[in-house]
């Protein structure tokens, strides 16, 4: 056990730990008010962990195996004891596992619990990733005294909902995870993960939609069905939004982010409540997408967390620290979105140019979109291998991909803050998608993606202003590169196909071809809107 204490240090860049003696007390039963009971596990040192802050994880993936030992060994060795419990349904738990649903009433339950338990101290921090954050929120607004301090990681209060919108379904990414939690009890699951994988990605082209989970682990999911048939305005989803407990919550929060991660435009909307509210919270954005696991929220468990547990203060810093890309440096900002960077609107233009300057007479760009042959998703915000920061050139080569770039830049270009898109766009059919990524093309000409955003229309048959909001970013475009805007209908299979044709998403079997207009003259001002600072 101390060459896996000695492999996680080193994977992570940790500090050294107070001891490597770390006993585990496998599966203690936690009741819930109806009966059922959840299993855990408590990690602590062999010597005096009994009374030593208590970092509470809740997690749907196991507590077993590499990622209960990542995820609780490094926290036992510095300074905590740890509980790590399966949620509903999972790993030996009792009950039916229900996708977010059952998290609050269980979380809180929970908690009673431990408050209860001899060895659990007085201080207690809610700790993890995804998931492993949405929990933290579920219950965060109603925390008992021992509770000094939670940090979500790579999440937010609403989860799931960004990607079922109804004007722009993410499908990998809700898909893909109901096929993971609907095969990761399978027998050798983790060894047949990469066959797994190819599968699920075959699936994500079965028409209809509604067939997919079949192709893709032979089943029947009911979460991916939910997910087909439910956009984010359902009422089927009510249970696991707590956007509206953030401004609730009192307790000093951590919230740690990444550029390229699924959920960051809900993880700097749940920032900002709890800025406008006054709340005692501090925001850490990082280059990182969503699977990347770094030492930052080790760090900040043992330095935030243990602080407030402990009845301290932490080591001052600024509220908000920002990863800046192409200047690749860490800054501190007093908030989100930091002042000084004002909107500023770059025109696309004829000829391919995009400039600061509004657009002369000119005659629109056309490609044609066939969601027979999708345009692909390449790198961005995905839970895939082919995610965060690639190479775009070949996908700017396909003639459904229009480009705009900007001469090459005299002076560095500093955009920090909120990204939209306002593009002037009409289609043969009246449904149609409009994605917009951001991109900056270095000196050898290589483009490299920096944030996007999709819109579906609807009446897109006629000339509309499509608005389309990107990821938010921190990104310095450096003298000698340029910047470039690509517009296309889609990112598949990021995003859903769009078949042109109105029917809906889990059963439409018919794919139409689209000819898709972009505008850019005074009339119709087609523009990104970058925050630059002066």
């Amino acid at each position: 056990m101390n060459l896996i204490s000695r492999l996680i240090q080193n994977r992570l860049k940790l500090s050294p730990p107070l001891t490597r003696d770390v006993v585990v007390q496998r599966d203690l039963r936690v009741p819930m008010p109806d009966g059922v009971e959840l299993l855990a596990d408590r990690w602590a040192p062999r010597a005096g962990g009994e009374g030593l802050p208590t970092a509470l994880i809740r997690t749907p993936y196991g507590r077993r195996g590499p990622f209960g030992t990542v995820l609780a060994r490094p926290l036992a060795a510095r300074g905590y004891q740890v509980l790590i419990q399966s949620v509903r349904g999972g790993f030996g738990s009792g009950g039916t596992f229900d996708p977010m649903r059952q998290e609050r009433a269980d979380g809180l339950a929970t908690l009673d619990w431990l408050v209860g338990q001899p060895w659990s101290g007085d201080a207690i921090v809610l700790y993890g990733m995804s998931y492993l954050g949405h929990v933290q929120w579920a219950v965060a607004d109603q925390l008992p005294p021992q509770v000094k301090a939670i940090i979500p990681v790579v999440t937010e209060s609403a989860l799931t909902l960004e990607f079922l919108r109804s004007d722009g379904m993410s499908l990998e990414t809700p898909f893909g995870w109901g096929v993971l939690v609907g095969t990761q009890q399978r027998r050798l699951a983790m060894l047949r993960q990469p066959i797994q994988a190819k599968k699920t990605a075959r699936a994500l082209w079965t028409l209809p939609l509604n067939r997919a989970d079949i192709a893709a682990f032979g089943r029947r999911s009911e979460y991916v069905q939910d997910i087909l048939a439910h956009d984010a305005d359902d009422p089927r989803w009510a249970e696991l939004d707590h956007t509206g407990r953030v401004a609730d919550v009192t307790v000093p929060v951590s919230s740690i982010g990444g550029w390229y991660d699924i959920f960051l435009p809900g993880q700097l909307r749940d920032f900002r409540i709890l800025q406008d509210e006054g709340r005692p919270a501090r925001l850490t954005v990082g280059p990182w997408t969503h699977a990347e696991f770094t030492s930052t929220p080790v760090d900040e468990a043992l330095e935030f967390g243990l602080a407030h547990a402990r009845g301290e203060q932490p080591p001052r810093r600024a509220p908000v620290r920002l990863y800046v890309m192409g200047e690749e440096a860490w800054r501190d900002f007093e908030s989100w979105p930091p002042a000084g960077h004002p909107a500023q609107r770059f025109h696309l233009q004829p000829g391919g140019v995009l400039a600061t300057e509004p657009p002369d007479e000119s005659e629109p760009d056309q490609y044609r979109y066939d969601p027979a042959d999708p345009t692909p998703a390449v790198g961005g915000v995905r839970l895939v291998k082919d995610s965060g920061r690639v190479d775009n050139t070949a996908l700017q080569t396909r003639p459904d991909v229009l480009t705009y770039t900007t001469p090459t830049l005299a002076e560095d270009v500093e955009v920090i803050g909120e990204v939209s898109a306002e593009i002037w766009f009409r289609s043969s059919l009246p449904h149609a998608d409009v994605f917009v990524r951001l991109c900056d093309v270095d000196p050898a000409g290589r483009s490299w993606n920096v944030c996007d955003g999709l819109v579906s229309l609807t009446g897109a048959d006629e000339p509309r202003c499509a608005t389309v909001r990107l990821w938010p970013t921190a990104h310095r475009f450096k003298r000698g590169h340029r910047i470039l805007v690509q517009v296309s209908s889609g990112a598949f299979p990021r995003y859903a196909r769009n078949p042109g044709t109105g029917e809906a998403r889990a059963t439409a079997t018919t794919l139409l071809a689209a000819d898709q207009t972009v505008y850019h003259d005074p009339a119709r001002p087609s523009a990104i809107i970058l925050p630059v600072r002066p």
